[in-house]
């Protein structure tokens, strides 16, 4: 039997070793693995001359915006930054403008995004208020109920325990992670009463100083422990917090975590340096605590790593009042050659890389035959050539968010070539596909009313 596709002559990433061989793909999912001239015969081949062959990498945390906001970013173009960076699969946030609390929303953007992404695309909803939503959204294939307690995005009132409590609970029964953007808005809201007319770079990293996470993460956690429910914490930025949920991990809770490149590699002083262009939340801090960080993911304190890619347009980045910043920087296509340039100063294997962008992701939000080079999964592959040196620029990124605080970094390790599900998406740099390419993807874990997780 003629397959479809043959891969040859790579270093296939597995789970514990690397294999020189190739990779044989049939209807878009991997029907062998072995050396390349064992392969069965197939329609057509691809020789990727020694070039590493990871698992098309997973960004559990992206912005695509679209919708009201695709001045900011569309479907087509951050799935673009996403392939072009290496990402088979990104997980979107909920836009504010609308945002995805009910079934129509949800349905609206999956409908918008079907015929533009180049990438696969899961949907995280925002937290419901109807408990009737979490079971809707649930079936549609919501990858969480996610809440941001700074900026919440529901109707829901997440300052109160009680209320919060029985969202999680409804989030149980639905089998779905609550994903939550940990910051404690009362705390906030009373130091920047504090600040006065303060409009300072200064000021504002002090309002959202470290306790504003610490806090808000000790809150979870109990609510967590109460409601029997599964968490997922986006980009914690403090040592502290990693403490905390480890904690909570060995106690029994299911509970999981992500860090960014960013807080990895960045500093208060960064954000002084370039000002808005480095804003983002959470605030980056000191430069002991992003080495405390890195401890955390060589200790496996941290289950993944995310981009928690939040374009904006420059102007935004730029308005004179800090508090009118808008608040974030692209990831999707600096994530991977930062953490390359990272395995190569020892701080973290191939093999970490993967399950953090990869492995771990896959299972957390429950995507299917994704995360690993297995037999019978979808040949979503990412293809990088190790030996490939050039510095960050972001005026030739795909995304529309052109700025980066990596600009002018050396790396070294960069994406040639990426499939989804067999099909050649990037090629050196250049989208070969055509919107529409990717696919819708929905979170498979059965919904099951009233019996414990």
């Amino acid at each position: 039997m003629v397959t479809d596709l043959n891969i040859v002559n790579g270093k296939i990433v597995l789970e514990n070793r690397i294999f020189d061989g190739g990779i044989s793909i049939e209807n878009g999912r991997i029907r062998a693995i072995a050396k390349s001239m064992k392969l069965p015969k197939a329609e057509s081949t691809v020789d990727v001359s020694g070039n590493l062959v990871l698992p098309g990498l997973i960004d559990a945390n992206v912005h695509l915006r679209d919708m009201n906001l695709s001045h900011k970013e569309d479907f087509y173009t951050g799935t673009c930054a996403a392939a072009n960076g290496g990402f088979t699969t990104v997980l979107d946030m909920p836009s504010p403008v609308p945002t995805t609390n009910n079934p129509a929303n949800l349905k609206e953007k999956m409908e918008r995004a079907r015929g533009r992404i180049i990438a696969n695309v899961g949907f995280h909803a925002s937290l419901p208020v109807c408990e009737e939503h979490f079971k809707e959204l649930s079936e549609m294939g919501a990858t969480s109920f996610h809440i941001n307690f700074n900026n919440p995005m529901t109707e829901a009132n997440v300052d109160n325990d009680e209320r919060l409590l029985t969202s999680f609970i409804y989030a149980r029964e639905a089998r779905r992670p609550v994903s939550v953007a940990a910051f404690d808005r009362a705390l906030i809201e009373g130091r920047r009463r504090m600040l006065g007319r303060d409009t300072s770079l200064r000021g504002f990293l002090d309002v959202y100083s470290p306790p504003v996470e610490i806090s808000a993460v000790k809150r979870v956690l109990r609510l967590a422990n109460r409601a029997k429910a599964r968490m997922h914490l986006n980009y914690v930025s403090q040592f502290d917090s990693l403490e905390l949920i480890n904690r909570a991990k060995r106690d029994g809770l299911k509970v999981t975590c992500e860090v960014t490149p960013h807080h990895l590699l960045l500093s208060r002083e960064d954000t002084l340096r370039l000002g808005g262009i480095c804003l983002m939340l959470p605030v980056l801090t000191s430069q002991f605590n992003a080495r405390k960080l890195w401890s955390g993911v060589s200790g496996r304190l941290v289950d993944v790593i995310a981009s928690d890619h939040a374009p904006h347009t420059v102007e935004e980045k730029r308005a004179s009042n800090v508090w009118d910043v808008s608040k974030g920087i692209p990831g999707l296509e600096t994530t991977l050659p930062l953490l390359l340039k990272a395995v190569r100063n020892g701080r973290l294997s191939l093999f970490q890389l993967v399950r953090l962008l990869a492995k771990k992701p896959a299972l957390i939000f429950n995507l299917g035959n994704r995360g690993t080079i297995t037999p019978g999964f979808d040949a979503d592959l990412t293809i990088v050539d190790l030996k490939r040196e050039y510095k960050i620029d972001s005026s030739k990124f795909k995304s529309k968010a052109r700025y980066s605080p990596f600009d002018g970094w050396a790396v070294k390790g960069k994406v040639v070539k990426t499939f989804i599900r067999g099909r050649l998406v990037v090629d050196d740099g250049e989208i070969v596909a055509k919107p529409g390419t990717g696919y819708i993807l929905r979170s498979t874990f059965k919904v099951r009313k009233n019996r414990p997780d």
